[in-house]
């Protein structure tokens, strides 16, 4: 057990340090400083601008920026749309799947079209290898979307005052071709190494060791899950995901995956620091939400690793932890670290099954997902937690008399019911949508396998994960029908859009502003006090939002079973 705990300190360990040196390299690329990978990248970009007909060079507002991520979305969907509602016989098929139900192929394509990747399909037996291919290329471009609205807020506050906040195209193209791609490449060359297959063969015939004939789903794994956790988006090749033995074959594999889920939103607070020349800045929120972080996974290692006291008064050996639902070459320490590293983070993968996790533990990963500010998924992290930034700056400035500025402009009414608009809007889509399932007993009760608390708490999962942009799921649910399709599809839009065009609205509304240079009357944002601000905002808002949801869920569950 001590040797899985140090597995978890030299994962986290190595995640920061090539964070730190990733977000340097990040802040060059969207700063249009020189890296020393100009001379391989800029060709294939200049290519892509002379086909495309993009003029690089032309700024945006934030308004055309935001318009320019739309309309390109749009387009990605209405193609998804029709590769799953016709892959039967569109090529790369040679396991012949069937064509998707155009509830399912609505729902599959907006979850990978917004970072969610929430499958409510097997992966080997649900889609062709042709749709796989495409459904990766969603997964480079989404992430991209989310790196290129928080590169648009970046240049918001770099420039003291201005209505020309870069170009979204440019900041797209640059976050593939210099950031998720060549990254992917190696990931995928670790996976592929190390036994995950990276074929367009069909299923392998094998024979067993007890003499079964039997065939095994294949693919282009490697590649697939290399983006899959670069770019927070999570989706399984398989259905079983990163539990999956041909997704993740081993330990080694196990902590490529951990760390490269986690390296970019990690990257990406220190990019921040480093684009603004404001360090300190970055470590202060870095440090926020490393405190919550921790919070949330030191319970989940210590419930796991314990085992669960009902096997174990039952006489069963539990030295191992509480093992139902999670695979022993990963250990229950390992598995439990990555159910809050991929909740906090949005990529929703998963090397265990949370729904056979403790109560509390799953509670946990329902928080992570509730408070969805704490590193976050790529771009879209900074995004979340620049509105509780803003929330918490125009709090502190009420309190202690102080303008409530940040980074030289000045907080007014405009930005902040934006800021409460956005805020508020993630509980009312979790709440609204589980309240209405559970009202509804045809499409709430009789979807699921456990009633009671544990089956509330599968519903109150679905429509977190769908409204975090996570896809993590409590899999005990039946969510393969058109009432889960649809409603979880219009919480995945909405949850996925508005988020980001709120804070990039603010930012474009306070670069307009003028720029107030820093007085001894100004509310300082890069301090241990300011830190704490915001994290209690974050706290208070998810305690009132959520408190009484997760008490009807996994707190009475655990009060129900563990509690004599």
């Amino acid at each position: 057990m001590n040797t899985e705990i140090l597995g978890i300190i030299a994962m986290f360990t190595v995640t920061l340090v090539i964070g730190i040196f990733l977000g340097k390299y990040i802040a060059d690329v969207y700063g249009y400083k020189k890296t020393f990978l100009d001379k391989i990248f800029q060709p294939a970009e200049n290519l892509i601008y002379r086909i495309s007909g993009i003029n690089p060079n032309r700024q945006m507002t934030w308004k055309q920026n935001m318009f320019a991520m739309l309309t390109i979305n749009f387009v990605w969907f209405i193609l998804a749309f029709f590769i799953l509602l016709n892959q039967s016989w569109l090529p790369l098929n040679p396991d012949g799947n069937p064509d998707m139900s155009p509830d399912l192929a609505f729902n599959t394509a907006i979850s990978f079209l917004v970072n969610c990747n929430l499958q409510h399909y097997s992966g080997e037996t649900g889609v062709s290898y042709f749709s796989q291919l495409y459904l990766m290329f969603l997964q480079f471009v989404s992430a991209a979307t989310g790196m290129a609205a928080m590169a648009v807020l970046f240049k918001a506050f770099r420039d003291k005052t201005t209505t020309e906040l870069g170009n979204f195209y440019d900041f797209f193209t640059k976050s593939v071709i210099r950031i998720l791609l060549p990254l992917s490449i190696v990931v995928a060359f670790i996976l592929s190494s190390n036994g995950s297959p990276m074929t367009f063969e069909g299923k392998d015939h094998i024979t067993a060791m007890e003499g079964d004939k039997m065939e095994v789903s294949r693919g282009p794994v490697a590649a697939f899950v290399a983006i899959k956790h670069l770019g927070t988006n999570g989706g399984g090749f398989f259905g079983a995901n990163s539990a999956h033995p041909l997704e993740n074959p081993n330990y080694t594999t196990n902590m490529t995956e951990m760390i490269v889920q986690m390296i970019i939103p990690f990257a990406l607070v220190f990019a921040l620091g480093f684009y603004l020349k404001k360090r300190k800045l970055s470590w202060t929120i870095f440090a926020v939400m490393t405190i919550g972080f921790l919070a949330l996974t030191v319970p989940n290692v210590i419930n796991e690793t314990n085992g669960n006291p009902l096997i174990t008064q039952m006489g069963t050996d539990s030295h191992l932890g509480a093992m139902e639902g999670k695979e022993i070459r990963f250990g229950s320490a390992a598995s439990a670290y990555w159910s809050i590293a991929t909740t906090v983070i949005s990529t929703g993968s998963v090397n265990s099954m949370h729904d056979s996790t403790m109560p509390l533990s799953g509670m946990n990963e329902l928080l992570a997902m509730m408070i969805n500010c704490f590193y976050g998924g790529c771009g879209v992290g900074i995004l979340n937690y620049f509105i509780f930034i803003i929330l918490a700056v125009f709090i502190s400035g009420l309190m202690v008399g102080r303008t409530p500025e940040f980074l030289g402009k000045k907080i007014e009414a405009k930005e902040m019911k934006i800021a409460m608009i956005v805020a508020l809007f993630h509980p009312f889509l979790i709440l609204v949508g589980t309240a209405l399932t559970a009202y509804l007993p045809e499409f709430g009760a009789k979807t699921l396998n456990n009633p009671g608390f544990h089956g509330f708490s599968e519903m109150l999962y679905e429509f977190t994960s769908s409204s975090a942009n996570n896809g993590s799921g409590f899999e005990g649910l039946g969510d393969n029908t058109p009432w889960w399709n649809i409603s979880t599809g219009i919480v995945l839009l909405l949850s996925r859009f508005i988020p980001i065009i709120g804070p990039v609205a603010i930012a474009g509304l306070l670069a307009q502003k003028k720029y107030i240079p820093e007085s001894s009357g100004t509310l300082k944002t890069d301090t241990a006090t300011f830190g704490f601000m915001t994290l209690a905002v974050i706290l208070l808002i998810a305690a009132l939002s959520f408190f009484p949801a997760v008490t009807l869920g996994p707190i009475a569950e655990q009060l129900q079973y563990f509690s004599k």
